[in-house]
């Protein structure tokens, strides 16, 4: 019999999370209405890549202020070089130069105030200059992705009236995953935050490493949430998924893998048989883990010994008779 480490894994539940900081909430920056949806839930985007088009009235007002600020600048401009000319000629005192300076920062600044509006309400800055420049406003916005990822929800309808602030739609990262296990509370001693182990997922083995293990039980299943986060490509597993993940278990405690045949019971207490000179001798030992066919045990067994596999039953009568006749 040789020690083991890590060969049993146990089966847990568990969900597929988004980091919190891997998540895009695309929200409205305007009150209107949804003119286009342009992507489906569970699309692929990448940066750029037009998301949902809004017609707002409240954008038309934002435009016709950045096309009343830049006439009184450019106003305000013609203005300083005509009071600066006069004033290089000894017609006007230095004073209204200074003035119209003043009109023309002034000006300049309700300007750049105005295109910042317009940049919040979601226009992107060249549309914003090309407004500007032809004097021509835009009936809509398009919203883009700013962010690799997939459209993991979306919340409004086309003809759907949003206000200022209203979820749109949710856009996440995936090239990190976490996954959420529920394990029981008798599990929790065995792992560790920073504990990098191999996980079973969807059927593919990947390598995940523990975050954290919350503090509070779960009084419904009275188990405790896992976090664990994926290490690399996470493969074909979606957000929002529940998933069955299979962890080694307790990779630095010291045990025997042994057959679930090989351990017999008398009451709470369980044992192995060891072959000895004389025939075999009952061993107590502790049932430390179990998965589908295997039992992790621990005990006072030593490497090389044998261990019986079969015939148990036999060996278990034959010992708690012998047990009686003492």
């Amino acid at each position: 019999m040789q020690g083991q480490t890590g060969s049993i894994k146990s089966s847990f539940p568990a969900q597929v999370v988004v980091p919190t900081q891997a998540e895009q909430v695309v929200s409205s920056p305007v009150s209107g209405l949804v003119a286009q949806l342009l992507v489906l839930q569970n699309e692929i985007v990448r940066p750029g890549t037009p998301l949902i088009r809004i017609a707002s009235p409240e954008l038309g007002q934002l435009q016709l202020q950045l096309l009343q600020a830049g006439a009184r600048a450019t106003l305000a401009r013609q203005a300083s070089q005509r009071e600066q000319a006069l004033y290089s000629e000894g017609i006007i005192a230095q004073r209204r130069v200074q003035e119209a300076q003043a009109a023309l920062k002034e000006a300049e600044a309700a300007l750049q105030q105005a295109k910042a509006a317009l940049r919040l309400s979601g226009m992107p800055a060249e549309t914003v200059a090309r407004v500007a420049a032809s004097g021509t406003p835009q009936d809509s916005i398009t919203l883009t992705s700013s962010q690799n990822g997939i459209v993991t929800a979306v919340a409004v309808k086309p003809g759907q009236r949003v206000d200022n602030m209203t979820a749109l739609l949710n856009v996440a990262q995936t090239d990190v995953l976490w996954l959420d296990i529920q394990l029981p509370v008798t599990e929790r001693a065995n792992w560790r935050a920073g504990t990098k182990v191999m996980a079973t997922v969807a059927g593919h083995e990947t390598q995940a490493e523990i975050l954290s293990i919350s503090p509070t039980v779960s009084a419904n299943s009275q188990t405790v949430l896992l976090r664990a986060a994926i290490d690399g490509k996470s493969g074909q597993i979606r957000p929002g998924e529940f998933v069955t993940v299979e962890l080694p278990v307790a990779a630095t405690q010291e045990g025997w893998d042994v057959p679930l045949a090989a351990v017999a019971h008398d009451g709470d207490q369980a044992y192995v048989f060891v072959r000895t000179a004389d025939g075999f001798e009952a061993r107590p030992v502790t049932v430390a883990a179990r998965a589908g066919q295997l039992v992790r045990v621990q005990g006072e067994l030593k490497t090389g010994e044998q261990i019986a596999v079969s015939s148990v039953v036999a060996l278990k009568g034959a010992w708690l008779n012998a047990k009686e006749s003492q």
